[in-house]
């Protein structure tokens, strides 16, 4: 199950994403989503669980938690739209 994570400071990064979602289960990936070229935060990014059970825990665990002053914001990530 894959998780949008919102409202990330520009601190963080994979690695970081990665160590706050790994205490709600195993995690497949971590990624924060960032700017060509720049490479700079665009302040969302995505963790992706290998059981749904894992994931909903991390979105009761990490929803509204305080990341460096601010608040993240976390639910299931919907599909794209091609």
């Amino acid at each position: 199950m894959k998780l949008y994570v919102g409202n990330l400071s520009k601190k963080v990064n994979d690695a970081r994403l990665n160590e706050m979602a790994t205490p709600f289960g195993t995690v497949v990936s971590a990624n924060v989503a960032t700017e060509r070229g720049s490479g700079e935060s665009k302040g969302f990014g995505f963790i992706e669980y290998t059981n749904a059970d894992d994931a909903k825990k991390a979105i009761t665990g990490l929803d509204g938690s305080d990341v460096d002053g601010q608040a993240l914001k976390v639910n299931e990530a919907k599909p794209r739209k091609a």
